[in-house]
Formats: structure tokens, C-alpha cells, sequence
């Protein structure tokens, strides 16, 4: 499927109803009316009804059905305005006084992982922070790349940024492709459509077919200080967060898949000492 034809939406020339608003997230879910209102606990009819604007939900009936419908806490807040109630979630800088303690937590989790790679990054794959081991392996990368905002996707796919670097390049491009694309339909996000679109056009060669029965996980290879270096990697995002801010912020970690790669980074670590 297209994600720029799933999910780009044009700019309206007037505020969209609540019942639009909910009709595109529930077919976005490619969800009935019937499982929809089985999920919130309400009558098919009265849900029709608000989707046609005979019926005007309440501000708890729009959060129980965004929060069925699985809308993200950015757009929850479009819902409430679009029903004429105030935004629920509040949107903050990580610089806030009032998310210290979450942002303590990310430097937290960065530190504790090393020697290992690890970083955080915001709803459009922009760098917000990363532990000390993330800077030796972009080492002779032209510094114009580097510099803020970094897209991570963006250095990934560049041809001057990891990209000729990366061993298995067709297969890492595609998986993270393939996250990318999962996002946008998730979020409807514009800016994440017009991010998938730009990465598509990078050179980039096709993976040569499905992965094999035997991989769990898709690695990282690198080439480095004349060998290769091996990850995989996982997501952590906040748990039940009530600041959008937070929602949209995940954090990579990277673990060793050899021992060759584990010596590296112990190694790494040793000289930063």
C-alpha cells in the first residue's frame, strides 16, 4: 500500500466535524461501526449517529472511543477541539521543569547501557540524545550530516551518512522502511508520509527476497575500523504516557550479536575513559 495515498490528507478549507474525524480513524483501524461500539460500550445507532452529526458525543465518549480506536494523544486533542472541549493531553519541551523526572529517566537509560549504543529520538526520527558510545561509530561522517536536527532515518539512508557503510544495506533500509511505513498508517502523520517518500527515492538497492525461517531479528552490520561490527536492537517507549511529548519519544538501544563486535565497543568504552 501507497502511505502517501493511505494517508495524506489534503488541508480543509473549513474545521472537520468530529463524526469525519472519527469515521477516518475507524476505517484507518478497518473497523465496523458494530465493532467499534462493541469495543466502547455503546449502541451501533447512537455511534452512526454521531459519525453523521445528528448526535453530539460527550467529552468522555470521544476519549473512550479514541482510546479504542487507538488515536495517538496528539491527535485525541484534534478530536476534543473538533467536539468543541478543551485539549485533555498537554504537549511540553523535554526542557520542561515538569518533565525533569522523565527526562532523568532517558539519560538514565542511555547511561546504564553502555558500552553499548544507545539513543532516543522524537516522533519524526529526530536525534534528541544518545549515550557516549553512538559518537564512535559515526566517526568520518561529513559533519553537515551531524548537525541538528539529525534524522536518523535520513542518516541511515545517505549516501555520505551510514549507508555505504552498511553491510546488509538492502535489508536494514527495507526493515526500517517497512517501521517507517507502519507509522504512518498508525499516525496519519504528514510529515512522517513526506519522511517515507524522500527515503524511498535514496539509492537504495531492493532486498532480494523475504528473510529466511531461521532469523529472529534483523541485525546491523557495519563496517568499522576495518571490520564489521554486528547489532540488533530494540524500542522502548514510555508506558502509558499522558504528555504527547513523551508518547512520541522512543529510545533504541543496541546489543552486541558477535563477540568480536562486544570486544569492540568494551574497548570503545575503555578509551573515552
Amino acid at each position: 500500500m501507497n502511505a502517501h495515498a493511505s494517508t495524506a490528507r489534503a488541508e480543509p478549507s473549513q474545521p472537520i466535524h468530529i463524526g469525519d474525524h472519527l469515521r477516518e480513524w475507524r476505517q484507518r483501524r478497518r473497523m465496523s461501526q458494530l465493532d467499534l461500539a462493541g469495543e466502547a460500550e455503546i449502541s451501533a445507532r447512537h455511534l452512526s449517529f454521531v459519525e453523521t452529526g445528528r448526535a453530539a458525543p460527550s467529552r468522555d465518549m470521544v476519549l473512550r472511543l479514541a482510546e479504542r480506536l487507538d488515536v495517538p494523544l496528539r491527535e485525541r486533542n484534534v478530536l476534543l477541539v473538533a467536539a468543541g472541549f478543551a485539549p485533555a493531553f498537554p504537549q511540553r519541551p523535554l526542557e520542561d521543569p515538569a518533565l525533569k523526572s522523565a527526562r532523568q529517566a532517558i539519560d538514565l537509560v542511555l547511561k546504564a547501557h553502555e558500552p553499548n549504543p544507545a539513543l532516543a529520538y522524537d516522533r519524526h526520527w529526530n536525534l534528541v540524545s544518545a549515550n557516549r558510545m553512538v559518537a564512535p561509530l559515526l566517526t568520518g561522517i561529513p559533519e553537515r550530516l551531524l548537525a541538528q536536527p539529525l534524522n536518523v532515518l535520513r542518516l541511515a539512508f545517505h549516501p555520505e551518512g551510514l549507508a555505504p557503510r552498511t553491510v546488509n544495506l538492502a535489508e536494514w533500509c527495507a526493515h526500517l522502511l517497512e517501521r517507517l511505513h507502519r507509522q504512518c498508517e498508525a499516525t496519519a502523520d504528514p510529515e512522517l508520509v513526506k519522511l517515507y517518500n524522500d527515503l524511498k527515492s535514496y539509492p537504495i538497492p531492493a532486498r532480494a527476497g523475504p528473510l529466511s525461517g531461521d532469523h529472529v531479528a534483523i541485525p546491523f552490520k557495519l563496517r568499522h575500523d576495518g571490520g564489521i561490527l554486528s547489532f540488533f536492537s530494540t524500542t522502548m517507549v514510555f508506558g502509558t504516557p499522558v504528555d504527547i511529548t513523551l508518547s512520541e519519544l522512543a529510545l533504541e538501544t543496541f546489543f552486541p550479536a558477535d563477540e568480536r563486535t562486544a570486544a569492540w565497543l568494551k574497548q570503545a568504552a575503555a578509551n573515552l575513559v
